[in-house]
């Protein structure tokens, strides 16, 4: 079986001319891979320098088929959507003639057109993914679009969450992140933690007010006595990041800014850290650091965004609702006040949350639920 995937991915070329893309999504990709004859990932290639968290295809079975960019916030980035829409879909049509099965990962600019197109004018066997916060309030219209449309069609669709409306042809499903060797190493990892005050703390994801940056550094300089704080971590970038840094200044705190890290280094952090926050209200689905994070014992400090609280509770983290510095305050204070055995547990908990993010686990749901087959593909090596 021959596979289609198409995306808002980004792609670089680096400066030995291999093309490497997002690192999260092209791990994906690359598990995925040996249960399917080839996989044709239509996405974005962007003449820009690649950041560290980009990976290459491992898969030597993964053809890349590149986009011109479109898309972004300026009005001229939308247009260019539009315009550059005929290229788009003929790329696309000459690529899925070779499959038997698409997969579109929503949302994004092209959805917008792009779904419309393939409930009219494909018969092609596929799905979509929905990988944004399936019951975002005021969602852009883009967005709001893209949701309206899944709903109305045939196709199978993915998203975050079990929500008691969702309908028949939408399946919950985790974002896969985890390789059976890494939830191994994960209990040797907890059961080193000894979750003893003073606590290393972690944020992993583009810093911005929305993500929570703000409220963190405002609600540990809002504490008395922040000596339970050994350092924070913030890995990942951002416009205002000379902002964050003038103002982590001001803390007695240690607080490191990273940049973009890759996967190995992120989760060295991770080993080394007992909290992971990320007080957001941003547009989340589910993110995947959060699974990583549980998974090498840090336990999460984060918002009731989308589906989070599905999966995140007080038997395996903190909650911050309302998402505001003051109530972070007061999860900070409680967590002060907590031993090291309840913490322990909650860490043992989240480790357990995190099972269902592993690649296997996604890949078996995706060939028996989502493509209906008795026994998966493994292609030859």
């Amino acid at each position: 079986m021959k596979l289609a995937i198409i995306s808002h991915t980004e792609h670089y070329q680096d400066l030995n001319g291999t093309i490497v893309g997002w690192g999260p999504t092209i791990s994906e990709f690359n598990h995925l891979a040996p249960h399917f004859e080839t996989i044709y990932h239509i996405a974005f290639l962007h003449p820009a320098t690649p950041p560290p968290s980009s990976l290459p295809y491992t898969a030597n079975n993964i053809i890349f088929v590149p986009l011109k960019p479109s898309g972004g916030a300026s009005i001229k980035d939308k247009i260019a959507i539009v315009t550059q829409m005929p290229a788009c879909l003929k790329i696309i049509a000459d690529t899925l003639k070779k499959v038997d099965v698409f997969q579109v990962r929503t949302p994004t600019g092209i959805g917008v057109y792009l779904i419309p197109y393939l409930t009219l004018f494909s018969k092609k066997k596929g799905w979509y993914k929905y990988a944004g916060n399936w019951k975002q309030e005021n969602a852009p219209l883009g967005y709001a679009l893209q949701r309206w449309f899944l709903k109305k069609q045939n196709r199978k669709v993915t998203i975050n969450g079990a929500w008691p409306d969702q309908p028949e042809h939408c399946y919950t499903f985790e974002n896969p992140c985890l390789t059976a060797a890494e939830r191994e190493e994960g209990t040797t990892v907890i059961e080193s933690k000894q979750y003893l005050a003073p606590h290393s703390f972690c944020f992993v994801g583009r810093l911005e007010d929305a993500k929570g940056v703000q409220r963190i550094l405002s609600a540990i300089e809002g504490l008395e006595d922040p000596s339970f704080i050994k350092e924070v971590h913030f890995i990942g970038d951002g416009p205002k990041l000379p902002d964050y840094k003038k103002q982590a200044k001001r803390s007695t705190v240690p607080i490191y800014f990273h940049g973009f890290l890759k996967r190995e280094a992120v989760f060295d952090i991770y080993k080394k850290s007992s909290f992971l926050l990320l007080p957001s209200t941003a547009s989340e689905g589910f993110p995947k650091v959060i699974a990583e994070g549980m998974n090498f014992g840090c336990i999460p400090i984060v918002s009731n965004v989308s589906s989070i609280g599905h999966y995140i509770n007080k038997d395996n983290g903190y909650i911050v609702s309302p998402t505001i510095s003051e109530k972070l305050k007061q999860v900070f204070k409680e967590i002060k006040e907590t031993s090291p055995v309840a913490l322990k547990l909650k860490a043992k908990n989240g480790y357990d949350t995190a099972a269902t993010f592993t690649f296997a686990h996604y890949n078996k749901r995706i060939i028996h639920d989502i493509l209906e087959l008795e026994k998966p593909y493994h292609r030859k090596k």
